[in-house]
């Protein structure tokens, strides 16, 4: 049988490519796709603590069976006129992935209701430097229709955890220059304290569930982030 095989972030410089077809025998399982790429890149074997893989757009574990045509992808630890891909639920909530400029006030108009007491919004921005070594810009990158599956799923769990009306994540990709926003998170609630904790809340767990890889110039070199999976990542092994 075939597979599609996606590289993402530091995989794809590890790996030397961004996509390959994979033929393997009948009954094969997730973890063989690993171990094929690691036989030929020793350094992606010393990386199966940290790398996750997804099967047809889920995360899924080593042993899965694999079918023929599947798309499995191989993910580093996320840190983090184009392709566009939005959800906008029955609820209120919008998820955004976009190469745009990120607009705060029509996020804050679109979730804005009458009932709502508390709007509550957060800007990640790139910044000028990493531990005094001065930034050029950043780069971001993702596994795009995953990612903004992610952001939704999490997007509406924290909704539900912390009772607020509405919630938008929205996450540039592509290149950005110093002072431009790579996330945005708006969250409307009657109450403040629920829309500051929720707030909070998505910030944190999309760094850690949603797969999105961000790339930093310098002026000597270019490095991917490192990030960290949540617990409940299914990493190739411990």
């Amino acid at each position: 049988m075939k597979i599609k095989v996606l590289f993402f972030g530091l995989l794809k410089d590890v790996c030397g490519r961004a996509e390959d077809e994979l033929e393997l025998p009948e009954n094969a399982v997730l973890k063989e796709v690993f171990d094929h790429y690691a036989a030929l890149y020793p350094r992606l074997a010393a990386m199966a603590g940290s790398t996750v893989l997804a099967r047809n757009q889920e995360f899924a574990g080593s042993d899965q069976p694999l079918t023929d045509g599947d798309e499995v992808a191989l993910l580093p630890p996320v840190s983090g006129g184009a392709p566009l891909h939005e959800i906008q639920d029955p609820e209120g909530h919008w998820f955004l992935l976009t190469r745009d400029p990120l607009d705060p006030r029509d996020a804050e108009r679109r979730l804005l209701q009458g009932s709502d007491g508390a709007i509550v919004t957060f800007h990640g921005v790139v910044r000028n430097n990493t531990k005094g070594r001065t930034t050029l810009r950043l780069e971001y990158e993702g596994y795009e229709k995953m990612a903004i599956r992610k952001m939704a799923e999490l997007g509406r769990e924290v909704a539900r955890e912390f009772s607020v009306g509405r919630i938008a994540i929205l996450h540039r990709l592509g290149k950005l220059e110093i002072g431009e926003a790579s996330v945005l998170i708006v969250v409307t609630s009657p109450h403040r304290r629920a829309a500051f904790e929720a707030g909070l809340a998505a910030i944190d767990r999309l760094k850690k569930v949603v797969p999105i890889w961000k790339k930093e110039f310098f002026a000597d070199g270019e490095v991917w982030v490192e990030g960290e999976w949540d617990h409940s990542a299914p990493v190739v092994s411990s």
